[in-house]
This record gives C-alpha cells, sequence and structure tokens, in this order.
C-alpha cells in the first residue's frame, strides 16, 4: 500500500497548516485498517504511533510539498517508509524535560527496538523507514 499527499510548504518556525495535520490522521487511519486487513491487530498502536511521528517530521523538518507512506508485509517482515521531497537526514534528539515537542524519533527508535525491528534512513535522509517482525514470537 502505498498513500502520497500534497502538504504546504513551510518556512522555519512556521505553523503546520491545518490541512497538513489532517494528513497524519489520515495516513494513521489508511495504516490501521491496513493493518487491520492483514490480521496485524496486535500492531495497531505502535505502528500508527510510528507513523504519525514519521509524517509529522516529514511535513514540520522537511520543507516538501508532497509526502509518501508506503506499508507492506512480506515474509513476515511490516515494513513503513515515509518519503519527502528533501534529502535532510533526520536527527534523534533528546528533549528537555519540558519540551513539546523533540521526542518523534526517540519513540520510534524505542518502538522499534522493542519489537525487534529496526529504522533508518536512505535517499540521502528523503526517506525514513522502519522495520518490524510481525511473527507471533516477538513481544506485543
Amino acid at each position: 500500500m502505498s498513500v502520497c499527499f500534497a502538504v504546504s510548504p513551510r518556512r522555519t518556525g512556521e505553523d503546520v497548516a491545518e490541512q497538513d495535520a489532517r494528513q497524519v490522521r489520515r495516513a494513521r487511519v489508511l495504516v490501521a485498517a491496513r493493518l487491520k486487513f492483514c490480521g496485524l491487530e496486535a500492531l495497531i498502536d505502535d505502528v500508527t504511533l510510528i507513523v504519525s511521528e514519521l509524517v509529522t517530521n516529514a511535513i514540520v523538518h522537511s520543507g516538501s510539498t508532497q509526502v509518501t507512506v508506503t506499508f507492506a508485509v512480506v515474509d513476515g517482515v511490516l515494513t513503513i517508509s515515509v518519503h519527502d521531497e528533501i534529502q535532510s537526514v533526520p536527527e534523534l534528539r533528546i528533549a528537555g524535560r519540558d519540551a513539546e515537542t523533540g521526542r518523534g524519533l526517540f519513540l520510534v527508535e524505542h518502538i522499534t527496538t522493542a519489537r525487534g525491528g529496526v529504522w533508518g534512513t536512505s535517499n540521502a535522509g528523503a526517506t525514513t523507514w522502519c522495520s518490524l517482525p510481525t511473527a507471533a514470537g516477538h513481544p506485543s
């Protein structure tokens, strides 16, 4: 499954446009429906959080006008990738205690690692992805 949507170009410091924020919800809903269709309901909470964080990062930090979310299950591995059109490697940061933002990739890493998966970037940072095993023997 792959879904592509347009986003408004942003300048540093600008708020995310409301229609772009709705795209994050749209991506979560589509991925949750696909997981359910594939019989992977146990992954819905974690995967929708991962998708939320990756899509939000693409909208907020890339400056791109288009974001594509791709979802595939092959040989017991779920792979999610979020592609924006700008080459810029995302950085895992440690947010301050009172910070309202800056924990997205930390959450992606934590969830992915806890489930026995991996995450990373490709296309010089234009794509952020994660792979999670779907086998019953892994933590849920």
